[in-house]
C-alpha cells in the first residue's frame, strides 16, 4: 500500500514537471517563434543604404509600405532596422513605451558626435542634459541676444547682394555662426575660424561607413574631431582662468551644478552644432523656394513683415526687432510649419530597442534599430489632404495629435526648436522686407544626402529692392 502511494505521488508530480515543462515551452516557443517584420535586410553590411540615400526617402518608403505594410525591415549605415509609418505607432515608440526604445544613432554618427552626448542616453544623466540645454535654449534666455541674432542675419544678407549663391551652403554659414552665439556668446572669436575649419570635415563623414582606415571620409572626420575637441578645451580652459558668468550654453554645461567633465561638455557642444544647423539650413532653403514659387504666400509674408516694421516706425520704436516683434508673425510662422511639414528635413529618427520587444505581433530583437517615419506620417492623405501642396492655411487649425512632429515627441524630442524658429523668424523679415530673389537654372529637382534639398542647394540671386 506504502508502495502504491509513494507511486502516485511520483506519478502526480511528474505529469505536474512535465505539465509546467510543456506550459514553459508553449511560453517560449511562442516567444522564439515571434516572426521578425516584413522586408529584406539587402546587401552584407552595406544593406540597402544606397537605395535610401540616392533617391527620393518617399519614394523609398513607399514601396516598403505598398509592399510590406506599416511596419518593415531593412538594413542602412550598418545597422538592421525596423521602420514605422503610423502616428500611433510613432508615437508608442517615442512616448508612451519610449523607455524601451533608447534614443541612438549609427556608429559613425555615435563616435564623432561623442558617446557622451545627449542623443545616446536615458534616466537621470539624460535628464540633466536636457535641463542645461533648455535653460540656455527657452525663451527666458534666447529672448536676450535676438538683437545679436540679428546682426547675423543682416550682414549675412548684405554679404550675398549681388551674387550667385548656393541657398543651402549660405544658410549653413548662417545657422553656424548663431549655433556659435548661442553656444559660446561672444567668446568664440579667437577660435572661431578653427572650430568652422575642423567642424566642416567632421560633417563630411557624418554618414559615412564606420571605417577608420587612413584615407575614408570617417578616418578624416576622427582626426577632426579630435582637433575640435582640443580647441573646445582651450575656450573651456579660458574660461575657467576668467570666472565670470555665461548665460550661454557653455555656460550652462560648466555651472557648479552641472558637474560635467570636459569630454562630456565637449561631446554635447558637438552634437548641439550637429542638430542645430543642417536642418535649420535646409529649412530656410525651403522657405525660399516655397514662397518664391508661391507669389501669394509671399505676399502675405511680406505684407506681415513690412506692418511688424510700420508699428515699430509710428510708435517710435526704430528698427531693431525685439523678442515681442517675433510674436507678431502668425502668417511667417505657419509657413515655417508648412515647410517643415512638406519638406520632412528630417524623415525619421533612430531609436534602439533595450531588450527583446514584441510589437504589433512581430519580434523586435534588443539592438536593433526603430525608425519612426516621419516623412510617412507628415505625407499622409490621411492626415493632411493634398500633402504635395504647400499650403500654409493648413495651419490655421491644429493638426491631429502624432501627425506633426517635425522636433520629434516626447522627453528626446528638440531642446532647441524655440531657437531654430527664432532665428528663422528673424532673417525671413529681413529677407522679405529689403530683398527680392530670383531661382536661377532647373529648380524642381531634388536632391539628397542625406538631407532632401533642392537641385544644387538651391542657387538664386539676390538683389536689394531699392537697387532694382
Amino acid at each position: 500500500m506504502e508502495f502504491v502511494s509513494m507511486f502516485c505521488l511520483f506519478a502526480f508530480i511528474s505529469c505536474s514537471l512535465l505539465l509546467l515543462h510543456s506550459i514553459f515551452n508553449l511560453f517560449a516557443f511562442g516567444i522564439k517563434k515571434l516572426p521578425l517584420p516584413p522586408g529584406t535586410l539587402g546587401r552584407p553590411y552595406i544593406g540597402e543604404t544606397f537605395q535610401l540615400y540616392s533617391q527620393n526617402p518617399s519614394v523609398f518608403f513607399a514601396s516598403k509600405v505598398k509592399k510590406y505594410g506599416s511596419i518593415f525591415k531593412t538594413h542602412i549605415l550598418g545597422c538592421p532596422c525596423v521602420m514605422i509609418s503610423s502616428p500611433e505607432a510613432a508615437k508608442l515608440v517615442l512616448v508612451t513605451k519610449a523607455h524601451l526604445f533608447k534614443p541612438t544613432f549609427p556608429a559613425s554618427k555615435e563616435r564623432m558626435l561623442g558617446k557622451q552626448a545627449i542623443f545616446f542616453h536615458q534616466g537621470d544623466y539624460h535628464a540633466k542634459l536636457r535641463k542645461l540645454v533648455l535653460r540656455a535654449f527657452m525663451p527666458e534666455s534666447i529672448k536676450n541676444i535676438v538683437s545679436d541674432i540679428e546682426s547675423i542675419a543682416k550682414s549675412s544678407l548684405e554679404s550675398l547682394e549681388g551674387r550667385l549663391i548656393n541657398t543651402y551652403q549660405e544658410m549653413k554659414t548662417y545657422t553656424f555662426n548663431v549655433a556659435l552665439l548661442s553656444i559660446f556668446g561672444k567668446d568664440d572669436m579667437l577660435y572661431r575660424e578653427d572650430l568652422k575649419r575642423c567642424y566642416y570635415i567632421l560633417e563630411t563623414g557624418y554618414n559615412s561607413m564606420p571605417i577608420n582606415l587612413p584615407g575614408t571620409l570617417f578616418h578624416k572626420s576622427m582626426k577632426a574631431r579630435k582637433e575640435l575637441a582640443n580647441i573646445l578645451a582651450k575656450i573651456i580652459s579660458v574660461r575657467r582662468e576668467t570666472k565670470q558668468n555665461h548665460t550661454d550654453l557653455l555656460g550652462s554645461f560648466m555651472g557648479d551644478q552641472a558637474d560635467l567633465s570636459d569630454e562630456q561638455i565637449a561631446d554635447n557642444i558637438i552634437g548641439v552644432i550637429f542638430a542645430a544647423r543642417d536642418t535649420t539650413a535646409s529649412v530656410l532653403t525651403w522657405i525660399l523656394k516655397y514662397i518664391g514659387e508661391n507669389p501669394t504666400v509671399l505676399q502675405a509674408v511680406t505684407e506681415e513683415q513690412e506692418g511688424i516694421m510700420r508699428e515699430k516706425e509710428e510708435n517710435g520704436e526704430g528698427q531693431v526687432l525685439t523678442w515681442p516683434d517675433t510674436k507678431k508673425m502668425p502668417m511667417t510662422t505657419r509657413v515655417i510649419q508648412e515647410t517643415l511639414r512638406a519638406a520632412s528635413i528630417l524623415s525619421f529618427t533612430f531609436r534602439e530597442a533595450v531588450e527583446d520587444v514584441e510589437f504589433e505581433g512581430y519580434l523586435i530583437p534588443k539592438g536593433w534599430k526603430v525608425l519612426p517615419l516621419f516623412r510617412n506620417i507628415h505625407h499622409s492623405p490621411d492626415n493632411f489632404p493634398e500633402p504635395e501642396k504647400f499650403d500654409p492655411s493648413r495651419f490655421e487649425v491644429s493638426p491631429k495629435p502624432n501627425t506633426f512632429i517635425p522636433f520629434g515627441n516626447g522627453v528626446h524630442s528638440c531642446p532647441g526648436n524655440e531657437l531654430a524658429k527664432l532665428e528663422i523668424l528673424i532673417l525671413v523679415h529681413h529677407l522679405t522686407t529689403k530683398y527680392r530673389w530670383s531661382m536661377m537654372g532647373p529648380h524642381n529637382g531634388i536632391q539628397y544626402g542625406p538631407f532632401a534639398l533642392p537641385q544644387n542647394g538651391l542657387p538664386i540671386m539676390l538683389s536689394h529692392k531699392t537697387s532694382s
